[in-house]
């Protein structure tokens, strides 16, 4: 590699060593990008391919049975999980049980009798 005196070049001169040493830079920029970019795509595939035996899907759970139901609107349950529905807060504050909207289950035995 040449050394250079740039204080006794010419603008000229630097002016031509820049688009020079700009003309070679971007090249091997691109060439760079490109290796990069391959290798990404590399990365990408192999990522794609692990995912497929390691699938970060939930778990099936079962289905949940609601215990409990709106003795106005039938059509609103709840199953004891999670955070208490409005109509049921409301009618515990006004003093009624929880027991008074469990959803009573079928007798076992009368099943069997059939």
């Amino acid at each position: 590699m040449k050394s250079h005196d740039f204080k006794s070049m010419s603008v000229e001169e630097l002016w031509s060593l820049h688009e020079q040493i700009d003309s070679v830079l971007a090249g091997k920029m691109l060439a760079e990008k490109g290796r990069l970019e391959q290798r990404l795509r590399q990365l990408g595939q192999d990522l794609f391919t692990s995912d497929e035996h390691m699938s970060r899907a939930r778990r099936p759970y079962a289905k949940v049975v609601p215990k409990f139901r709106n003795p106005k609107r039938p059509s609103e349950t709840w199953a004891g999980r999670g955070k208490q529905p409005r109509w049921l807060t409301a009618q515990l504050r006004s003093g009624k049980k929880l027991d008074d909207f469990r959803i009573k289950s079928p007798d076992p035995a009368r099943r069997h009798a059939r």
